[in-house]
Formats: structure tokens, C-alpha cells, sequence
């Protein structure tokens, strides 16, 4: 505990922690409401036309802040007794200042301008001049709702608008008997892993997401594509297809729903590196029923291409959330205000193009390919939002390219292929940390992991020349640290939620990925490439 302070400490104490976390201090009496940015309900009443909007920030912090707003009306505080209070972690005479957001220099700035607002709204506040406050609290609760009932196993799925909405339902007046506070508490409780060893909450699930990994690791390494466990595993992810016009729908015109989700249920929130990966593996596994398959891959498909943003990449949630000056509003510091187009999504995209037959020659295709020019950093690396970071950036890129046919001989693909092994470590395999989202000089470094080795090694095997002493001494790297059952150990994160905020670690990277990166070796050097596709582009 003693360890623990310091290093909150060593960070600026609570008066540096973001937003949300102080708002959660706040609700046990340990940090003032005054100085929390005010998070006004009467955004849900908005019009779409009007410069804010809901649908313009990303699926997650609409998830996260609608209840944030009927909490920061209700301002529920349970204060906790004297010894359970937190005055050791403000720094020595800050607890009793002025602990608002500070402005930023010069006078006019986008944060300046809502942090004037944010104080005018705080004065207007116990004016009771709010005539739209009791509509706008129901419109929130009826949002709310929506989304936590059936087809989803609770708001968004993911922890913090879980727990969220958990306080606000109480604030709201709903007993822990209703019903509807019933589920939610369920579906929260879901998270929860109660080991012998340890207590822990899951951030969210990921089942359709490795689900979907697994059978292209073992389609790839062998498996017949009419093998039961895949033809099992895949029927259950056709049973997942969201068929459920969403959140997403604010913002893409699309008329028809399909794709999958991260988690078991929530067919609000589908997105587009599950259904990118989904459709790589169901085309892998020949289909009980090939007609059905058809018209679900051809639906999904094109659900999936009407999420190309305007500057030719794929963001996750949604299409053109991209409004700049949205991260600047006060309750925004939590770094994920905006839904951005990443070069991961979009090179997986152009992944699942390539195998299935897709013209290289469209529209579509060349925007994403310019999209990837322009994201390259001058290193030859891309930076990765969805893993860690740009050793899966830059893996996911060189494989995309390759499946989707571009001459793996120009210099400025050869330049990504040079910067992986420019990280090799001295022990063959690759690692990376957390820290680069933080300070991107210390990309490529890190202690060796097993998945991050197998991407690096993915990478460098899509430009050819299978031979190069980095792809033998990575793959020597997997064999050396094999487990005799098969199985690699891994204790590092290499899974993102949100850059510089949360982190996630897939348990099965540590061996799906070392199994692909073998497979996909193995392939490469019989000449055969990828597995067949049964589902191929007319």
C-alpha cells in the first residue's frame, strides 16, 4: 500500500486523476462535486443538425456518459467513515484549493471556451432555470434502458457503462428488487471472476473475437475445414449476427444490419474488427449450409464496406466520429471521446478483401491503400490502436498488403518490414509495452511475449524471403519457449482498450497467435499461401 501512494503520488495525487475517476471519488464524499466538470442530461435532446450530438462522440463515451449525466444531476454521496478516507493521496495543500480543470494558453482556445461554459452552467445550476432538466432526465432513462434490455448483457457490455448505469438506476429510484436493476446487476455480476487465489472484474468478454481467431489459427495449421469443432464454432458465430439497426446507424445511411459484436450479447454495438475477423474465419470452414452462408457473408460484407470513412480508413463503432474539437470538452480527458479511423482496422479489412476475391483495382480498395501511405510513420512502422502497439500495427499492415495482392518489394512496404526486425530482441522473439502509447520513443522495446513475437513474425513473412535469419530466429524463439503441452506462457498486456487509459490482456494470444505464426510459416514456404476460401467475390 505503502508502494502504491508513492507511485500515485509520484503522479500528481488524485488532483491529476481524469474526470471519470474523480466523479467516482466524488459519489463517496472524497473529492468535490464544485470542481467536477458538469455533464448537462439536456445533451440527449440535441438535434442531430446541431454542432454537439450523442452520435458525434464514440459508441463507448455515449455508453459511459448518459448515466454519467443523470448521476451529475442526482449527485448521489455516500461519505465514507474517517479512517476510510483518502486525504493521504492529495499532495501536501491542494485538498483545500481550487481543484478545477486549469485553462490553457493562448486565451482562445476550444478547452477555454467549454471550460467558460462548464462555470456558466455551474452558476445557472441552482438558479433552477432548467425547464428542459425533467424531459431531458427521461429521454436519459429511456436511452438507457433501450440499450440494457433484451440483446444485450448490459449497457455497451464493458465495465465502465455497466457500473454506470448500475448507480444511476439507483439514482433514479430503482429498488434492487425491480426487475429491470435485477438484470443489469446480473449482467454486471457476469464480469466478475471469483478464483481460489483471487477476486477480479473482467473489463468486458471477448468470445466472438476469439472464437473467431481460434479457427483461422487451426483452419490454417491444418484442421479440415469440415472438422466438427470448427463447423460447431462457426454455426455459433452465425448464430451472433447482429441483425439489429444500432447506435451506428446515426451516422451510416447503410439500410440493412449485420456484423458481430465483441461479446456474447449486444447488438447495439457491433463493429467492424469483429466482422473483419469473423468473416475471415467463417470463410475457412466449409458451411452445412453453403446458400445460407452466402447471403449472410454477402450482407455482412457489405455492411462492413458502408463503415469506409471519408479519409479511406475503417474506425471501430461508427463512421466519421472524428469531430477534433470534441476532445477538448472537460469531461473528455479519458482520451477516447472520438470513434478515429486506425490503420489496424483497415489493413484487417483490406485482409478479408484479398482472400475473398475482391477487386483491387476499386474505389474502395485504393482509398485504404492511400489511407495507408499517409499513417505510415517516418520509421516505417504504424502505430496499432487496437493492440500494443506497433508491432501489431505494423504486422497487421504487412499482412493485409500481402493478401490483398501489392508488390511486397516497394521500398516503402520493405521499410515496415525493416523496422520489425530493427526491434528484434537479442533472444530472437519481439516485445513491446504499454508505455509507447505514452511515449512513442520506446516503440519496439520491450521483453520478449509469444504474441508479439508471432506478429512480428507474420510481418516479416508477407514481404517474402522466408529465409532471413530474423524470421529463423523468431520461429526458434516460439519452438525454445514452448511448453510440453503445447502452450506458450505470457504475463505481459498486449491487448488495448483504450491508449494510455486501460489495457486489455487476451489470455488466448499467448496461443493462437504463436500457432497462426507457424501455420502461417509452414504455408508460406509449401508455396500454398493462405487456405482456400469458400466464399469468394463475384
Amino acid at each position: 500500500m505503502q508502494e502504491a501512494r508513492a507511485t500515485i503520488m509520484r503522479l500528481g495525487g488524485i488532483p491529476q486523476m481524469n474526470t471519470f475517476s474523480k466523479l467516482y471519488l466524488a459519489l463517496l464524499g472524497q473529492f468535490p462535486w464544485k470542481y467536477l466538470p458538469a455533464i448537462p442530461v439536456e445533451m440527449v435532446l440535441l438535434p442531430r443538425w446541431a454542432p454537439f450530438h450523442i452520435c458525434k462522440m464514440s459508441s463507448w463515451s455515449r455508453a459511459m456518459l448518459m448515466p454519467l449525466a443523470i448521476i451529475n444531476h442526482f449527485k448521489p454521496t455516500r461519505v465514507l467513515p474517517g479512517e476510510k478516507q483518502l486525504h493521504e493521496l492529495y499532495p501536501l495543500g491542494t485538498e483545500q484549493s481550487d481543484l478545477r480543470l486549469p485553462r490553457s494558453e493562448p486565451f482562445w482556445t476550444w478547452r477555454n471556451f467549454f471550460l467558460r461554459l462548464d462555470d456558466t452552467l455551474k452558476f445557472l445550476q441552482p438558479l433552477r432555470i432548467r425547464p428542459l432538466r425533467r424531459r431531458a432526465l427521461e429521454e436519459a432513462e429511456r436511452w438507457m434502458l433501450e440499450r440494457i434490455g433484451e440483446g444485450s448483457d448490459g449497457l455497451a457490455a464493458v465495465f465502465p457503462a455497466m457500473l454506470n448505469c448500475l448507480i444511476a438506476l439507483r439514482a433514479l429510484g430503482y429498488s434492487k428488487s425491480n426487475p429491470i436493476y435485477a438484470k443489469a446487476e446480473k449482467d454486471f455480476a457476469g464480469l466478475f471472476v471469483d478464483d481460489p487465489e483471487n477476486f477480479r472484474i473482467q473489463p468486458c468478454l471477448s468470445p466472438v473475437w476469439d472464437t473467431a481467431i481460434n479457427i483461422i489459427s487451426l483452419a490454417e495449421s491444418g484442421i479440415p475445414s469440415e472438422h466438427p469443432a470448427l463447423q460447431k464454432a462457426a454455426d455459433w458465430l452465425l448464430s451472433k449476427e447482429v441483425r439489429v439497426r444500432g447506435d451506428w446507424s446515426a451516422n451510416n445511411s447503410y439500410p440493412q444490419a449485420s456484423g458481430w459484436a465483441f461479446e456474447y450479447n449486444n447488438v447495439y454495438y457491433p463493429d467492424t474488427d469483429d466482422t473483419a475477423m469473423v468473416l475471415m474465419a467463417l470463410r475457412l470452414v466449409r458451411p452445412n449450409d453453403p446458400q445460407t452462408l452466402n447471403e449472410i457473408f454477402r450482407r455482412a460484407l457489405d455492411w462492413q464496406l458502408s463503415f469506409q470513412c471519408r479519409d479511406g480508413g475503417w474506425a471501430a463503432f461508427d463512421k466519421n466520429v472524428t469531430t477534433p474539437w470534441l476532445e477538448d470538452m472537460p469531461f473528455a480527458d479519458h482520451n477516447a471521446i472520438l470513434d478515429p479511423t486506425c490503420s489496424d482496422l483497415t489493413a484487417r479489412t483490406l485482409e478479408l478483401l484479398g482472400y475473398i476475391g475482391f477487386d483491387p483495382r476499386a474505389r474502395s480498395v485504393r482509398d485504404a491503400m492511400q489511407y495507408l501511405i499517409d499513417t505510415q510513420d517516418e520509421d516505417g512502422s504504424w502505430y496499432g490502436r487496437w493492440g500494443v502497439n506497433y508491432i501489431y500495427g505494423t504486422w497487421q499492415v504487412l499482412r493485409g498488403l500481402r493478401a490483398i495482392g501489392q508488390d511486397m518489394t516497394r521500398d516503402w512496404i520493405l521499410r515496415g518490414r525493416d523496422w520489425l526486425e530493427s526491434c528484434q530482441n537479442n533472444d530472437g522473439g519481439w516485445g513491446e509495452t504499454c508505455g509507447t502509447y505514452e511515449n512513442p520513443s520506446t516503440k519496439g522495446i520491450g521483453e520478449s511475449t509469444a504474441s508479439q513475437t508471432a506478429w512480428a513474425i507474420m510481418g516479416i513473412c508477407a514481404c517474402g524471403d522466408l529465409d532471413r535469419p530474423s524470421i529463423q530466429r523468431g520461429l526458434r524463439f516460439l519452438l525454445s519457449s514452448q511448453k510440453p503441452d503445447g502452450s506458450w506462457d505470457e504475463e505481459q498486456i498486449t491487448g488495448t482498450g483504450f491508449p494510455r487509459v486501460f489495457y486489455l490482456k487476451y489470455d488466448m494470444y499467448r496461443q493462437n497467435f504463436p500457432l497462426l505464426a507457424l501455420a502461417t510459416y509452414v504455408n508460406y514456404r509449401s508455396g500454398f499461401g493462405h487456405c482456400p476460401s469458400f466464399y469468394r467475390c463475384e
